[in-house]
């Protein structure tokens, strides 16, 4: 996963409510076990529309999209973050997500911001024909006109886009010091770190709790 600080340029003012996993990346694309050309797939359904907005040379390769309420709706399918990715979607900024897609979307370093819809409003005016900018060191969303939208971000989550690490990666990266706590907690609790208390005999869970002891 690559590092996130910040994402900018032209976004897709689409605003779509309820937009489910289906309408993301319909059911006959999930055969494949592999991300790479879900893009194709994406918005299949919207696309049959001639003047659909993902096919309009103003937005093409728009690293942004501007959705309505409730988007990532439906299944808990991870190929909708995969279809999004691999058509070159860094952020999503809606209402509301599904919880589900919205950790999907995480696991694939896509950004999820959340604004109210007075400042998705604004963002789809904006972005008609200007560009904005998603940026997580400040956690604002910005455009040329002045305009800064604030927003909130788990801190962990936060942290793993801006260092481009998964859950795994990033507990690995500290290594150093869980080993010092480690340490410290043998040092200073040596009950907590030392080989586990194995008792014997019929009476002996008995005799530890009459002495108080758990």
């Amino acid at each position: 996963m690559q590092p996130v600080t910040q994402v900018s340029g032209t976004a897709y003012p689409w605003g779509q409510k309820n937009v489910d996993t289906d309408v993301i990346i319909p059911a006959h694309w999930l055969k494949t076990v592999t991300r790479e050309g879900l893009g194709k797939g994406a918005f299949e359904t919207v696309r049959a529309d001639p003047a659909n907005i993902f096919d309009d040379p103003r937005y093409a390769g728009a690293p942004i999209l501007i959705a309505g309420d409730n988007f990532g709706c439906g299944s808990s399918r991870e190929h909708a973050a995969w279809a999004l990715g691999d058509m070159g979607i860094k952020a999503v900024i809606a209402p509301s997500f599904s919880d589900i897609f919205s950790g999907n979307a995480f696991k694939n370093g896509i950004v999820t911001v959340v604004l109210p819809q007075e400042a998705i409003d604004r963002l789809i005016e904006v972005a008609q024909d200007q560009p904005i900018s998603v940026d997580l060191e400040t956690m604002t969303v910005t455009t040329p006109f002045q305009d800064r939208f604030t927003f909130e971000l788990d801190a962990f989550r936060r942290q793993c886009l801006m260092e481009g690490l998964d859950e795994i990666g990033l507990t690995l990266a500290r290594d150093t010091q869980i080993s010092k706590y480690e340490a410290g907690v043998a040092t200073h609790r040596p009950w907590m770190s030392g080989p586990p208390l194995v008792l014997e005999g019929a009476h002996a869970s008995t005799s530890v709790e009459s002495s108080g002891r758990t």
